[in-house]
């Protein structure tokens, strides 16, 4: 299938638009996404309607956290990404073009399929997750339409690399998203990811206006982002820029794919990093990967109280009435809580 956001340039080679990358791509090569082909001066998506994985989620392991708790989210993705991170989770899909030369696996899905799938299994969204959406991102936006016509909410687990095009062109559809914010670090996303930090920011402040329910995620990894003057400059930006409102995940890093040299995240590191984003004013603040230690529950900003107590991926009580506190009425933010 012939893809969308790119223009021909001399030679047959095409400029790709879709993400911040810009890739120029001559005849017969791919982007760095390893999905998105030039045929004969044609930009070609490989991952129309090939999906590398499907089933259903709770919504809060995407995490999102404020948008309809408790609720299941069909998860789609397909093969690659436009990250080479180095501590990839889901490195056997999101990595396969560029680690098995070039490969492109995946069951052949239609969005009428994946919107079906979804009303069967009573899920409230469908989440694209597990690698990059935004590399799949015509069979994205072809479904996400089809699930906003009949009142299914669209969410993108993404990092935020994708162009203002892009994003302005699902933005209709898209409900919530959580952004990789992977640190506070120029030369982290360099080094790490083969990737840059501005675009990113600029993801994040522009979905903000686009009425795109916002959560952050940061995978804290030692040695590495988990520097407390970096950690504070990024809880800041969250703040002063997206709003005091916005989730922040920190998230426990474990030894995977090309890092292994170092431990998982201590614990007390998660701790300060969540105490960092709660002195730069954030009302909601969370740690990941460690369930049962306190840090998944959401506190209303007001009274103090535990209005949704979680352990690991379940509610286990729901104490917000009509998007309130049922203790004091102050307003719990989020989509349908």
């Amino acid at each position: 299938m012939e893809a969308w956001l790119y223009e021909s340039l001399q030679n047959q080679r095409v400029r790709c638009r879709l993400c911040s990358h810009l890739c120029v791509i001559g005849n017969g090569k791919r982007g760095i996404c390893g999905v998105r082909e030039n045929r004969d001066g044609v930009l070609e998506t490989r991952v129309y309607g090939r999906l590398i994985a499907a089933g259903d989620d709770p919504i809060e392991k995407k995490p999102i956290f404020h948008m309809m708790p408790g609720s299941r989210s069909f998860s789609i993705a397909t093969v690659g990404c436009n990250f080479k991170c180095r501590f990839c989770q889901n490195a056997d899909i999101a990595q396969m073009p560029a680690d098995r030369n070039g490969m492109v696996a995946g069951d052949a899905a239609t969005p009428q399929q994946v919107v079906a799938a979804a009303r069967r299994r009573n899920c409230a969204s469908i989440a694209y997750t597990y690698t990059e959406p935004t590399v799949f991102f015509e069979f994205a936006c072809d479904t996400a339409q089809l699930a906003h016509s009949q009142g299914i909410k669209n969410v993108f687990v993404t990092n935020g690399f994708m162009s203002a095009e892009a994003l302005e062109r699902i933005s209709p559809w898209l409900d919530a998203a959580n952004v990789d914010l992977k640190a506070y670090s120029d030369d982290f996303y360099k080094r790490q990811c083969g990737a840059r930090l501005e675009p990113v920011k600029e993801t994040l402040r522009r979905m903000k206006p686009l009425k795109i329910w916002v959560e952050v995620t940061t995978l804290i990894i030692p040695g590495l982002n988990d520097d407390p003057g970096e950690l504070s400059r990024l809880a800041d930006f969250i703040a002063g820029e997206l709003g005091p409102e916005t989730p922040w995940h920190v998230s426990r890093f474990h030894p995977t794919y090309q890092l292994t040299d170092r431990g998982p995240t201590p614990m007390g590191t998660l701790m300060k990093a969540r105490e960092i984003g709660i002195a730069a004013g954030l009302k909601y603040v969370y740690t990941g990967n460690i369930p049962g230690q306190g840090g998944e529950d959401t506190i209303c900003p007001g009274c103090g109280e535990t209005v949704i107590a979680r352990r690991g991926f379940q509610i286990m009580d729901n104490r917000v009435r009509k998007g309130r506190c049922s203790g004091c009425q102050t307003v719990i933010a989020g989509i349908g809580r």
